[in-house]
């Protein structure tokens, strides 16, 4: 189920790239593998908004649906690893598994400097580890595969 859910949220992460936003994608299923929400990134400029990652609007969709009891036996599944910005917005919102494709650091290798993506070296497990509920983290997995969708567009 996993490899499935994070194949869903790489094939999102192309669609936002044809759409004109950058290739990120998230989703959060529930602890039987239902869909409950699907995010795509909201943040190119010039209309974006820079806060919209794609686990942040997933995270807040989800939280704003269903109950923390039920956030805490979901996951959420990203076609790259999220960023501190999203790991806390995942935290907040008492989702406590997350699967991942692609690394930060092989996003990093993708960007390079692109200004449009200032990634940070924070790896999320180090977000996670200091907070007080226990988040696990698989990942990463599928990597060449969710790397297809930056293949030139950080140029």
């Amino acid at each position: 189920m996993d490899l499935r859910h994070l194949r869903r949220c790489i094939d999102l992460a192309s669609e936002a790239r044809a759409a004109g936003q950058h290739p990120f994608a998230a989703l959060v299923a529930d602890e039987n593998g239902d869909v409950l929400v699907e995010a795509q990134n909201e943040s190119r400029p010039p209309e974006g908004d820079p806060t919209r990652h794609a686990e942040l609007v997933a995270a807040s969709r989800a939280a704003r649906r269903y109950p923390p009891e039920r956030l805490a036996k979901a996951t959420l599944y990203s076609s790259a690893e999220p960023c501190c910005m999203c790991a806390g917005a995942i935290y907040w919102a008492n989702i406590r598994r997350i699967v991942y494709a692609l690394s930060e650091l092989r996003l990093l290798q993708l960007t390079g400097a692109n200004g449009e993506n200032p990634t940070l070296s924070l790896p999320c497990r180090d977000v996670f580890a200091r907070g007080q509920r226990r988040v696990e983290i698989v990942g990463p997995l599928l990597e060449d595969e969710a790397a297809k969708a930056h293949e030139g567009f950080w140029r």
